[in-house]
């Protein structure tokens, strides 16, 4: 009698454990370098700025078989088509759908197939490019901002709620100049150059993406 009370508490313990595993639901993000990175809720694969030419402009390079792990039907989203962002010859060997700075309007017929997920571009200024975007990514009710290389306070500014922003450091370093507030929850700082040293106190809400493969788990 014991042994079948053991076991029927331990059936309880097993049914209990995968259903609470089973309603941690999180968008995962893994860094790739410079602004590139992979974003996944187990069934949709959103990549943006990657694939890229590794080590461009003197920026960060990346394990090769990062290329080979991307899943088939894979989203690939890029602010601009500079090579420390963009490879069109990476790209031509995989599959999967692309929209960037020559697109956006595209866009509406992606958020239209996927629910729960919608992404809004956002022309802002890069002075060596005519044509560069910001994205907002709205995904399970969490907002996501990706600058790419823009500088420039006037977009982001406007933007409420943001649960992530991802900036480059001197788009960070601006806001912070001029006492211009990014409403967002949780800072990610992106696209430093191979070892960079950032020196002083950093906020609590905010991280250095700066080694391949960092992770940040966003909960909805």
């Amino acid at each position: 009698m014991k042994n079948k009370y053991s076991l029927f508490l331990l059936i309880i313990f097993l049914t209990t454990s995968l259903v609470s595993f089973g309603q941690n639901k999180q968008i995962q993000v893994k860094f790739i370098g410079n602004c590139g990175i992979h974003l996944t809720d187990g069934e949709l694969n959103l990549y943006v700025d990657f694939p890229y030419k590794s080590g461009a402009h003197h920026y960060m390079e990346y394990d090769k078989a990062e290329l080979d792990s991307i899943p088939e039907n894979a989203i690939f989203l890029f602010t601009h088509r500079h090579s420390d962002h963009y490879s069109k010859k990476l790209l031509k060997n995989l599959g999967g759908k692309v929209y960037g700075n020559w697109n956006t309007k595209k866009l509406d017929d992606l958020n239209n197939n996927y629910p729960d997920f919608s992404i809004k571009a956002i022309k802002t200024p890069h002075k060596f490019t005519f044509k560069h975007y910001s994205y907002v990514i709205t995904w399970h009710g969490k907002k996501l901002y990706f600058s790419g290389d823009t500088g420039d306070l006037e977009a982001v500014q406007q933007l409420k709620n943001l649960d992530w922003a991802f900036t480059n450091p001197w788009l960070y370093m601006n806001a912070n100049n001029e006492n211009v507030k990014i409403d967002a929850k949780m800072f990610g700082i992106y696209h430093l150059y191979p070892n960079q040293k950032v020196t002083g106190e950093l906020p609590e809400n905010l991280i250095l993406l700066s080694q391949e493969n960092q992770r940040v788990e966003i909960p909805y």
